[in-house]
């Protein structure tokens, strides 16, 4: 008789590696799930089974005198089951599968050397088809057992949390590896307030050169606290010849393609809402009918969910207590304002995963469309009523920009990144939640910045109008002197007289946000937002945009601030009197926080 093998994986889910033993300086849970492989003829290939056990000594084996946890959720992707009063599981069992456990709150589990929670298995017998990238090494027959250790953790217990929310890292080199490296990774690794919860990176890890996945590895070792991923459309095995196989060096490198956790009273789903190649269906917009019709010989991807995961999400929701708050999150965003008219940048089934989480505490959480957008319940743009048939948020919905900003465009500074003002405006950071119990406030916090750096001032005149569009058309055919803008902040009484106004860029201000101005030490006056989000279009173009970052963004390269839902302006009194004036502008968010900033400009005679 052949004994079993209990082997700990740690580093890549699906081959063998040592336990790795915690270090002394080092008190967090460092290890991997343990695989127990026996005689492939005394194992049926149709059931999986194991344990949950609290991991007392820490090593990552199920030792005799080492309890098992009952109740925690354990999924191959498809099926969801709690384990029994003994931590046991049984799961039906199928090829290319991933089987994964839900971190109960006040458990942890075990992360790899780079902070990489390992709770999950790959079980592909015969390997990836050949990619260019690696994908999943083969694992051979199914193990006898899959045992998923844990320890106990006062941190994710905690009814407080502060988790955050990090979009689009992207890098395409390693000179952005750097860039990412300098800017909001130094940021985080100076924090100590998220170590419970952790950070989530909401999809494009990488820019398509998935052989930088070990660079991204070594970068978030330096922060503090779980790192967890989900994937993007640029991180795609795009050489894959089905769906199936997409995502399978990000599922080698980083994490199951979807998942769950708890935190606190808090649950949060990991989903993959990019499907490569995108194949057209009967609920699927027009557009990507049209989009996805030749999934071999023109392959596009989509925003969707397929169907097994929509039939997991379901089954994971079946198993989460209804007071909890449910964190969704998806690289793609279920829904965003910023491409609200395009379907591709929106997820097919929004009106089904509102539809399962009707009743609950709820918010969404996305990157993909390198805007900050801080969408709340009830607001509604035509786009949304006519792709998908939604007339109003039901719970918020928050796009938590890009760390990679405007894809690392515009000027590197002092500090070692780039300008990369986004499309919106908005400068790179990430987003908090700051959670208490069920419910939570969230906030922004810009690269290199305070919390308290939250608006970006500039005034919109029409020689800064005319300028606009003289320069995108030089830009678009560069013949002759570019046009200059002149000092941004200086305008003459043609400009008062025809209508000049200062706007103010809130980055995660939304409805219910308010913004009051005082000129040179007079009464505050309310500016009006520009996109009422109350089911308009979208505006779009000079007279919409954010002249600051516009002055950069036609000159130093990159996307165009010409629509925001998060723009407030106040129009100038045409009677200043020439020379130089100030405005103090206050912005207030819905929570009633209050952010003062102040720009200086200067009043001129006609000239």
């Amino acid at each position: 008789m052949v004994a079993a093998i209990a082997v700990s994986l740690s580093s890549a889910p699906g081959s063998a590696a040592e336990p790795q033993q915690e270090h002394s300086d080092d008190t967090a849970y460092r290890g991997g799930i343990e695989v127990v492989r026996g005689p492939s003829e005394d194992t049926d290939d149709t059931v999986l089974t194991g344990q949950v056990f609290v991991d007392a000594d820490r090593d990552g084996v199920s030792d005799d005198d080492e309890a098992g946890l009952s109740g925690v959720m354990v999924t191959n992707g498809r099926d969801v089951v709690r384990t029994d009063g003994q931590g046991r599981y049984r799961l039906p069992a199928f090829d290319n599968m991933t089987v994964s456990v839900t971190q109960p709150s006040g458990y942890q589990v075990p992360m790899d050397e780079h902070n990489i929670p390992q709770f999950h298995y790959h079980h592909l017998p015969e390997g990836s088809p050949e990619l260019r990238y690696g994908g999943i090494e083969p694992t051979g027959p199914l193990p006898s057992a899959v045992n998923f250790p844990l320890v106990e953790s006062e941190e994710s217990a905690a009814s407080a949390q502060t988790c955050v929310i990090a979009g689009d890292l992207q890098t395409y080199d390693r000179q952005e590896i750097e860039y990412a490296r300098a800017g909001a990774i130094a940021d985080l690794a100076a924090r100590d307030d998220y170590a419970g919860c952790g950070t989530l990176f909401v999809g494009d890890v990488v820019g398509d050169d998935l052989s930088l996945y070990p660079d991204i590895k070594d970068l978030v070792a330096e922060t503090n606290g779980p790192v967890r991923f989900l994937p993007g459309n640029h991180d795609l095995d795009f050489d894959a010849p089905s769906s199936e196989y997409s995502f399978d060096t990000f599922r080698a490198q980083l994490a199951p393609e979807y998942y769950s956790y708890d935190i606190g009273d808090v649950h949060f789903i990991a989903l993959n809402t990019v499907e490569y190649p995108c194949t057209a269906t009967d609920d699927s917009p027009e557009t990507i009918r049209e989009r996805c019709s030749d999934p071999e010989g023109s392959p596009a991807y989509n925003g969707r969910i397929d169907d097994d995961q929509l039939a997991w999400l379901e089954r994971d929701l079946d198993h989460v207590d209804s007071d909890k708050l449910i964190v969704v999150a998806g690289h793609i965003g279920l829904l965003n304002y910023a491409d609200q008219g395009t379907p591709v940048h929106q997820v097919d089934q929004v009106a089904r995963v509102h539809e399962l989480l009707e009743g609950r505490r709820a918010v969404a959480v996305s990157g993909h469309s390198h805007s900050i957008e801080n969408l709340r319940t009830g607001d509604d743009v035509e786009g949304w009523r006519d792709l998908f048939g939604v007339e109003g948020l039901p719970f918020p919905h928050i796009t938590a920009g890009a760390i990679s900003g405007d894809w690392y465009s515009g000027q590197v500074g002092e500090e070692g990144y780039p300008t990369a003002i986004g499309r919106d405006g908005g400068r790179p950071g990430v987003v908090t939640l700051d959670i208490e119990g069920n419910r939570f406030r969230e906030r922004y916090t810009v690269t290199g910045e305070s919390d308290g750096v939250q608006t970006q001032l500039g005034i919109n005149s029409p020689t800064y109008r005319a300028w606009f569009e003289e320069r995108q058309e030089w830009n678009d055919d560069p013949v002759g002197e570019a046009p200059e803008l002149g000092d941004p902040l200086v305008v003459d009484r043609a400009d008062l007289a025809r209508g000049s106004w200062l706007t103010t860029n809130f980055f995660l201000g939304s409805t219910g946000s308010t913004v009051e101005v005082a000129i040179d030490g007079g009464p505050a006056e309310p500016a009006t937002r520009t996109q009422r989000m109350e089911g308009e279009a979208v505006n779009v173009g000079a007279e919409y945009s954010d002249p600051y970052a516009v002055s950069q963004q036609l000159v130093h390269g990159g996307s165009l601030a010409d629509r925001t839902m998060h723009l407030w302006r106040f129009d100038l009194p045409t009677n200043l009197r020439d020379g130089r004036h100030t405005a103090e502008v206050t912005a207030t968010d819905a929570y009633g926080r209050s952010f003062t900033d102040v720009l200086e400009f200067e009043v001129v005679g006609r000239q």
